[in-house]
């Protein structure tokens, strides 16, 4: 605020002497996430136009010359981030600096794309699949734990179910792209879900990298959560993956009170209120009701989501009272 209307304001009466020092002391403010934020993009800038200077320019370049510029870029940023890094602990470790972060980022993602452009070019892996996304998965979660990096976990996890899906997917359905004549993908979707939610209940219970568990719950949560709703959705034993939503739901719920956590219950309850939907839709439209039943369903979706807006608010409430005692 200007300081000349403030002294004006002052002289008139208009502020007390207590509200003028107030606002003429320099106000601080973070720019925390604003430089993290342009760092980030700066990182996928970077990756991003080295994949387009790549691909414009292909013919002129040669594969090898390619390979060994990302190669040796990636190598860089490992041997930076292992020269900077603090030492291991089981708790949370802070970055050195403002960039060592992304350079570990950038470091990975790089990885990534040399196994990647590897692997399009020469067919090194051939058709293992399996063994073309393990090994950077193998690479990914080292480098998480041993550099603390909860963005290169995301990766790990997201690479990690890259693979259960290869591994398990026959390559006939993978080639033909047709997802609809098995059934494994919802199982391994439900195993991949069991398995991340187990690794953040571990992380929490042995103290080995806590502040992970929310990464892990987070991929858990959504993925298991989906490939229930999908098997409710296309399998025939619909009831039965609906008994199995409402088990997830109410350890998810469960474990959001113990957390305090309003983010994963507000996503327990509208995975939760989707499958039901869902039956109440299947029921109205066996019925036979015509008119009647698109009339029962709409007054379904209107009292149901009343319901469910309701009670966000009632156990927000609770959540926020129980901090604040």
């Amino acid at each position: 605020m200007n300081p000349e209307l403030i002294k004006k304001l002052s002289g008139q009466g208009l502020i007390g002497p207590e509200s003028r020092e107030k606002l003429l002391q320099p106000r601080l403010f973070s720019v925390h996430w604003d430089v993290n934020t342009l760092l980030y993009l700066g990182v996928l800038l970077l990756s991003g136009g080295m994949g387009i200077l790549v691909y414009k320019n292909i013919d002129t370049i040669g594969h090898q010359v390619i390979l060994l510029c990302i190669g040796l870029t990636c190598g860089l940023c490992f041997v930076y981030a292992y020269k900077k890094k603090r030492p291991f602990s089981r708790h949370k470790v802070l970055a050195p600096n403002v960039g060592w972060d992304y350079i570990v980022l950038l470091g990975c993602l790089l990885f990534i794309t040399f196994i990647t452009y590897l692997q399009a070019q020469y067919n090194v892996f051939g058709t293992r699949y399996g063994s073309a996304t393990f090994i950077p998965m193998l690479v990914l979660f080292f480098s998480a734990y041993y550099f603390d990096h909860l963005g290169v976990l995301g990766l790990a996890i997201t690479n990690f179910a890259a693979w259960m899906g290869v591994a398990i997917t026959p390559y006939e359905i993978l080639t033909g792209n047709d997802f609809n004549t098995d059934s494994r993908l919802i199982y391994t979707g439900v195993l991949l879900g069991v398995i991340l939610i187990t690794a953040g209940y571990l992380s929490e219970r042995f103290d080995f990298k806590k502040h992970f568990a929310f990464t892990y719950d987070n991929f858990g949560v959504h993925i298991i959560f989906i490939a229930t709703l999908a098997g409710m959705f296309l399998l025939d034993i619909y009831l039965l993956f609906f008994a199995a939503l409402c088990g997830i739901a109410a350890y998810c719920y469960w474990k959001s009170r113990q957390r305090k956590s309003f983010y994963f219950m507000m996503i327990t309850v509208l995975y939760l209120y989707i499958g039901i939907s869902y039956l109440a839709m299947r029921a109205l439209f066996q019925s036979n009701l015509e008119i009647g039943g698109l009339y029962l369903g709409l007054f379904y979706f209107i009292g149901s989501a009343v319901a469910v807006v309701r009670f966000l608010i009632v156990e927000n409430k609770k959540l926020k009272a129980h901090d604040r005692v």
